[in-house]
């Protein structure tokens, strides 16, 4: 009997990402790093073990659908406001302070002036997922310097977001019409899902509240839905399954659906993140490592000073401003999401993609 190309893949995925991760663990690194290097190693430029017939990546872009919907989950109206209130001043102007390094480094490192700009505005987000992770459990719940750390990072993912949509806005056309699609879509879609969020999807989960398994379907669903009215509408996916996942917050059962679905979502972000390694051009790597490392201690040399100074000049204790400002000292999962997205749509070239994502996994060991 001939194997199943897709279950081949996932046996090097899962299998290949399980034996690095133990290597990563004990050389205390983030289990990113474990993801990218097992692609790199089965990948075309690897041990080339990966079948032509399956498309890793596609499947990967299921988890940052999940991991975009999941997060508009979290933002329920008055979590939001009470959280980011005090963070909008700092994640601002370090973002446009990140920005006024890396851009002129970028020129300095022979790009243009495009690929310069956004690849400044990439490096400019921290990672959720590291910076949570270094967290202990009672700082993250208990601690004023955990409610701090996620209003910076909760708010950066909204920016994100936002970001996301001018790289969609920038590749749809250069007329004016093809430029303002989206700007009609977006809206409709809005009303359009949180009309079926309140009209529909929530009476139905509350006549079926008892019974988690449907909770589960229903919410799958709704986001898939979601994601397929974008795609239908001119949107991407992902935009659709955050609008989704916003239209459902405010219902009490988003945060028990939130913890449901994030096994899932760690699911297809492994994928993703090992299609990343798989589709790295490694015979372009001497032409983009000493920039990437350049741009590395630029990005780690000056986001702890940002921090700690905004922080201080916003009232806080100098030590937990420094503690904050070191543990957002790094780039983030959605600067290789944004700049994979921008490479796709054309937006930046090749060579300001890998320098982005190798700057990004430099800081992830570091």
């Amino acid at each position: 009997m001939s194997e199943a190309p897709i279950i081949h893949v996932l046996f090097l995925v899962f299998t290949g990402a399980a034996i690095l991760a133990a290597l990563a663990l004990v050389g205390r690194q983030s289990l990113l790093i474990a993801y990218v290097a097992a692609g790199l190693l089965v990948g075309p430029e690897g041990f080339d073990l990966v079948p032509a017939s399956v498309d890793v990546g596609a499947i990967g872009q299921a988890g940052i659908i999940f991991l975009l919907f999941l997060l508009g989950l979290n933002l329920h109206p008055q979590k939001l406001s009470r959280l980011l209130g005090p963070a909008i001043r700092v994640t601002v102007i370090s973002a446009l302070a990140i920005l006024g390094l890396c851009a002129p480094v970028a020129l300095a490192l022979d790009m243009g002036w495009g690929d310069a700009l956004f690849l400044g505005v990439a490096l400019g987000f921290s990672s959720t997922i590291i910076g949570l992770k270094l967290l202990p459990t009672t700082a993250l719940h208990h601690r004023h310097v955990g409610e701090l750390i996620i209003s910076i990072l909760l708010l950066q993912d909204i920016i994100a977001i936002v970001a996301l949509l001018v790289v969609q806005t920038v590749a749809h056309g250069s007329s004016w019409l093809s430029a303002l699609l989206p700007a009609i879509s977006l809206p409709l879609l809005a009303l359009a899902l949180f009309a079926g969020s309140r009209y529909v999807l929530i009476p139905v989960l509350a006549r079926f509240d008892t019974i988690a398994e449907y909770l589960f379907l229903a919410t799958i669903g709704w986001c898939l839905a979601g994601a397929q009215a974008a795609h239908a509408m001119g949107l991407s996916h992902e935009m659709g399954a955050f609008i989704a996942g916003v239209a459902l917050a405010a219902h009490p059962v988003a945060t028990f659906i939130a913890e449901q679905l994030k096994p899932l979502r760690d699911f297809f972000l492994i994928l993703f993140f090992f299609s990343l390694g798989a589709e790295f051009p490694i015979s372009q790597l001497s032409d983009v490592v000493l920039p990437s490392l350049v741009l590395a201690f630029v990005v780690m040399a000056a986001k702890p000073i940002i921090y700690s100074r905004l922080l201080m000049r916003g009232g806080e204790e100098p030590r937990l401003a420094r503690e904050v400002g070191v543990r957002l000292g790094q780039a983030s999962e959605f600067s290789l999401l944004l700049v994979v997205l921008a490479f796709d749509a054309g937006v930046v070239s090749e060579r300001a993609s890998l320098i982005t994502q190798g700057a990004t996994l430099i800081t992830f060991i570091a």
